[in-house]
């Protein structure tokens, strides 16, 4: 790609001596020589200043938004957030790789990671690095799109609305999944209508021709079936209650060592499906994934090939063993109150001593309280053995758990008390938002290996 390229893309003027490149980067520590800087700008930082840095490791060329002086051939534009995701979208439609865009309040994560694995059975997928799902993240995923990917998979989050809009419309998928909308990061939304309205975005990036996977049971389905129109709609779901799902799983049964074994029915054909992955949700995630790969292509047996090998996703309900011959479920990497409740199921496959080692659950806003007061309920219904919690509003989920609860001022204290009662009986599930920090629970009960 050239500077004289973007420039016209970019719809600025560029008279200086063009370049090509074919790396673009936004860190001047990772940048390589030969690489265009493009000087991102936030609320912590301006990229900007670093441009010396950009010059210092040979950088072929640099986009900025400020009256800079530099050696390097420049690009100058008004804001460059919105000349990344120009770039970006330049990129991807000179691809001809099959796109999924996929969003969803809990689960999408999982879903990206199931549907790579699936698809990379069949050939060459890259998928959305970690956790890089944001307006920045999105873009530089699909700048890392090649002649070579035959397949990409984004995952789109968002804080706020518009995000996702944002998003889809630079991925112009050629399918869209979304999991779930449920109460998680509120805070940003307004309202539970606000999240489904947001999660529902990406609908407005698909073109005619495009397909819409949406999950059969989730209560907000109808929203999205009247957002997309004439597009088509292709539904998944647990076991199929409704009979409006192509897509949906029967049989269900947990094996020792956190397997998960079931029927999986689709219109191409049924088949057996075995998955690493703990939890009635982990179903459902699986069912998706494969709608999602077999919509695009993919056959039964790369279904089955692409899951078996897939290990749980770190700090995503993931098996561990735990000090003192322990048990210990890893589900710290977030949490809301339905991906809480979908940790206490697990929890309670499991033979043995239950504790619940709870840390709070973020960015609710208004439904904070009754959302810790939910989850103490829930647990002490299923007849969880004991609730250990630390964090301000975790006080009211330990006060919902009938009076069992115990509540620790920090996590070294509840470490401690965990650290005392490991033995081979118990089996420990630590879950909290990500601001919570449970994984330093995680890390000092663990000898760091799954089981």
């Amino acid at each position: 790609m050239t500077l004289s390229l973007l420039a016209e893309e970019l719809k600025t003027e560029f008279h200086e001596q063009d370049v090509m490149f074919s790396r673009l980067s936004t860190d001047t520590r990772s940048l390589a020589k030969g690489d265009l800087y493009l000087a991102l700008v936030g609320h912590n930082f301006n990229g900007n200043d670093f441009i010396a840095q950009a010059e210092k490791k040979e950088a072929c060329a640099a986009i900025v938004s400020e009256n800079i002086t530099s050696k390097l051939p420049l690009l100058r534009v008004v804001d460059t957030h919105k000349a990344l995701g120009v770039i970006a979208s330049l990129n991807r439609r000179r691809s001809k790789a099959k796109v999924i865009a996929l969003t969803g309040s809990q689960g999408k994560t999982t879903v990206k990671e199931m549907t790579g694995a699936i698809l990379n059975v069949r050939a060459n997928c890259l998928i959305t690095e970690a956790n890089l799902n944001n307006t920045i993240g999105v873009p530089l995923t699909l700048l890392k799109i090649s002649e070579d990917h035959e397949f990409v998979v984004v995952e789109m989050g968002a804080n706020s609305a518009g995000e996702i809009s944002y998003s889809a419309k630079i991925t112009q998928p050629d399918l869209a999944l979304i999991t779930n909308a449920g109460a998680a990061h509120v805070e940003g939304f307004g309202s539970l209508q606000g999240i489904v309205s947001a999660k529902g975005e990406i609908i407005d990036g698909l073109s005619d021709t495009g397909v819409l996977i949406l999950n059969g049971d989730d209560a907000h389905i109808a929203d999205w079936v009247r957002r997309a129109g004439s597009k088509r709609i292709v539904q998944f779901s647990y076991a199929n209650e409704k009979g409006n799902s192509a897509y949906y799983a029967k049989n269900v049964e947990t094996l020792p060592g956190g397997i998960t074994r079931f029927d999986l029915f689709t219109p191409i054909g049924d088949r057996i499906i075995t998955s690493n992955f703990l939890g009635k949700h982990n179903v459902v995630n699986v069912v998706a994934a494969a709608a999602a790969a077999i919509e695009v292509g993919a056959s039964l047996e790369e279904v089955a090939l692409g899951l078996n090998n897939l290990p749980p996703v770190k700090g995503r309900l993931c098996p561990l063993a735990g000090i003192n011959g322990s048990i210990l479920i890893d589900d710290s990497y977030n949490a809301s109150p339905n991906s809480f409740r979908a940790a206490i199921d697990v929890l309670m496959s499991f033979p043995g001593r239950k504790i619940l080692l709870a840390g709070e659950m973020k960015e609710l806003g208004s439904d904070t309280n009754s959302a810790h007061v939910s989850v103490g309920e829930y647990a002490a219904n299923l007849g969880i053995d004991e609730l250990w919690a630390t964090g301000e509003f975790c006080r009211l989920m330990v006060d919902a758990f009938a009076g069992k609860g115990k509540y620790f001022s920090s996590k070294t204290e509840l470490i401690n008390a965990a650290k005392l009662a490991a033995n081979t009986d118990i089996v420990f599930l630590v879950k909290g938002s990500r601001g919570a920090k449970m994984d330093t629970v995680v890390n000092a009960l663990t000898d760091g290996e799954e089981i």
